[in-house]
């Protein structure tokens, strides 16, 4: 891996935010160079929310990326605005637990991840950020899952009923991931 840029992107409270930094931490933990750039639309909750996460082995030359290798999407404004941003070549992760529809784009490859279905099962629909998150990062490779999980600890464990939901739903984004990587 030279460098992996993703986006992520959905509405404020959808945890956009607490999953790009989650991936920025497991990056620095892995001595890979980072950056994260959060964007806030005009809305406190319930707005538009994306960041960009850039993973690096070599020195990231620019912060701005126009055309990432990925981006995740959790709702459909966010798909009808980030979706045909994906490089050639790329990913696309599609939350379709709210998203009815995928790009129909040629030449990159789409994941559906039933997110906020996977999160209801688990207890708490709070953690579909985390199921899609943990199912990129299986696709990806962008960081070791272990590492992840750490971060995941890290940030959320004194929180005890909060980590355990979203260990489960990192868990379970995981199996999804594998799958998805058996198919490619």
């Amino acid at each position: 891996m030279k460098q992996q840029e993703v986006t992520l992107a959905g509405f404020g409270g959808q945890g956009i935010m607490t999953a790009g930094q989650l991936l920025a931490y497991a990056g620095m933990a892995e001595g890979k160079q980072v950056v994260w750039i959060p964007s806030y639309g005009p809305e406190m909750r319930g707005g538009t929310a994306n960041c960009t996460v850039v993973i690096s082995d070599i020195r990231i030359g620019s912060p701005i990326i126009t055309n990432p290798q990925t981006v995740c999407v959790f709702n459909k404004p966010s798909l009808e605005k980030f979706g045909p941003m994906v490089k050639p070549g790329g990913m696309l992760f599609i939350n379709n637990s709210l998203i009815d529809s995928i790009s129909g784009r040629k030449g990159i490859s789409e994941f559906l991840v039933p997110a906020n279905d996977m999160a209801l099962k688990i207890g708490d629909a709070k953690a579909a950020n985390i199921v899609m998150l943990a199912a990129y990062v299986q696709v990806s490779g962008v960081v070791k899952f272990e590492t992840l999980m750490e971060m995941l600890l890290e940030k959320m464990g004194k929180k005890k009923e909060l980590l355990e939901i979203n260990s489960r739903a990192m868990e379970e984004g995981r199996k999804l991931g594998e799958t998805f990587r058996a198919k490619r």
